[in-house]
C-alpha cells in the first residue's frame, strides 16, 4: 500500500549548521514518523531534524520540525485508490 504523505516544516527550526551541500544542491537529513491513526489536531506523524550517532547515544533527539498528515493512500494490489479523509483545513490550501 503507497500513502501519499502531505509535510508541513517550520522552516525555522532548522538548524543551519546541519544543511550539507551534495551535487545537486543543499540538503538536511530528516525522519518522518507516521502513525495510521491520526492525532487530536488530525494529523498522524511529525518530522524531526536528524542528529549524528554520538549525539543520539548521548540521549539527544532532533528539533521537531512540523507534521505529516496522511493525505491518500492507494491500493497498489488491486491498482485502485482508496482516500483518505480530506478536511475543511485541506481544502483551504487549494489555491484554486
Amino acid at each position: 500500500m503507497t500513502r501519499i504523505v502531505r509535510l508541513k516544516i517550520d522552516v525555522t527550526k532548522i538548524d543551519k549548521n546541519r544543511l550539507f551541500q551534495g551535487k545537486k544542491g543543499t540538503y538536511l537529513d530528516a525522519t518522518v514518523f507516521l502513525k495510521d491513526e491520526a492525532g487530536q489536531y488530525g494529523d498522524n506523524g511529525m518530522i524531526t531534524q536528524d542528529v549524528n550517532v554520538e549525539e543520539r547515544e548521548a540521549g539527544i533527539r532532533g528539533a521537531i520540525l512540523g507534521n505529516a498528515k496522511i493525505f491518500k493512500v492507494l491500493d497498489d494490489e488491486n491498482s485502485g485508490t482508496t482516500t483518505a479523509p480530506v478536511s475543511q483545513e485541506d481544502m483551504d490550501d487549494i489555491p484554486f
